[in-house]
């Protein structure tokens, strides 16, 4: 099977499988940090140019860490992060949309990355207590700025996604989707046919993937590992898919980026659609 290795967000072409930076910070930044920052260039000495982090992760850390290992950014290369999801402490998380925290964060972001434009900005999540045209008008007006140059969401329905882009374009959506959870088929669906970025999150289901029997077969038959398998399912099973599993480890990392290669046939990826 043919399968496209490359995808545009508006006029910035992407390799499909990108790298998700979350893992590199904890919630407080470590001391040291040599071992994160070489996972971080690594990901794009193997040819990743998509990287995205947020700037609750960490809060701020992460951002600030790959600036660290990769500015001056290599030409082509694109960094997203997202604003407007807050973490008080390590198990909370809290939307806050209002227009100038939205801007505010988005400032910070800039000068974290230590850039004069954000190559994409997806709002966190929705936050439902403020009016979703205040927060994608804060979006829009940074994008007018020129100081963000395309506009993602992130956890948004169909009804959500069709709303904001009366309002801005929208290039991408990060939801979560993996091999055991397409609860976002729909807006999957929606995505193809109006040809905007799928980015999953947890593409690899926090390895719940490894309990599976099913996969442990196909890992045995294909020679690949069983991450590697839901990872070429995800860009299998649409052309706007763009999975961006996350490690802090560069064992893990090498193996991911493998799964760009493996190709399945039409009767491993019918077999793999059974593990749903």
């Amino acid at each position: 099977m043919n399968l496209s290795t490359t995808l545009k967000l508006g006029e910035l072409e992407v390799r499909r499988l990108g790298f998700g930076a979350m893992r590199l910070t904890g919630f407080r930044p470590v001391a040291d940090r040599t071992e994160a920052i070489r996972v971080a260039r690594l990901a794009v000495e193997l040819g990743v140019n998509f990287i995205d982090t947020a700037d609750a992760y960490g809060i701020g850390a992460n951002e600030e860490l790959l600036a660290e290992a990769l500015h001056p950014y290599a030409e082509g290369l694109v960094i997203a992060t997202k604003i407007g999801h807050t973490r008080p402490s390590p198990g909370e998380w809290k939307p806050v949309g209002r227009p100038e925290y939205l801007r505010q964060a988005a400032e910070l972001s800039l000068r974290r990355l230590r850039v004069e434009r954000l190559d994409l900005l997806q709002l966190h999540r929705i936050d439902p207590v403020v009016p979703l045209e205040d927060q994608l008008g804060a979006l829009a007006q940074l994008q007018s700025e020129g100081k963000v140059r395309h506009v993602g969401l992130s956890e948004v329905t169909v009804d959500q996604l069709e709303t904001a882009r009366r309002q801005v374009d929208i290039v991408s959506v990060q939801n979560r989707y993996n091999l055991t959870d397409r609860a976002h088929d729909d807006v999957l669906k929606y995505c193809e046919a109006e040809g905007i970025a799928f980015i999953p999150w947890l593409p690899i289901a926090g390895g719940n993937h490894a309990t599976s029997q099913l996969l442990a077969e196909l890992a045995n038959e294909t020679g690949a590992t069983q991450s590697q398998l839901a990872l070429a399912w995800l860009l299998h099973r649409s052309p706007v898919m763009v999975p961006i599993p996350g490690t802090s480890s560069e064992a893990h990392l090498l193996e991911n980026a493998q799964a760009a290669e493996l190709r399945l046939t039409t009767a491993q990826l019918n077999r793999l659609d059974a593990v749903h």
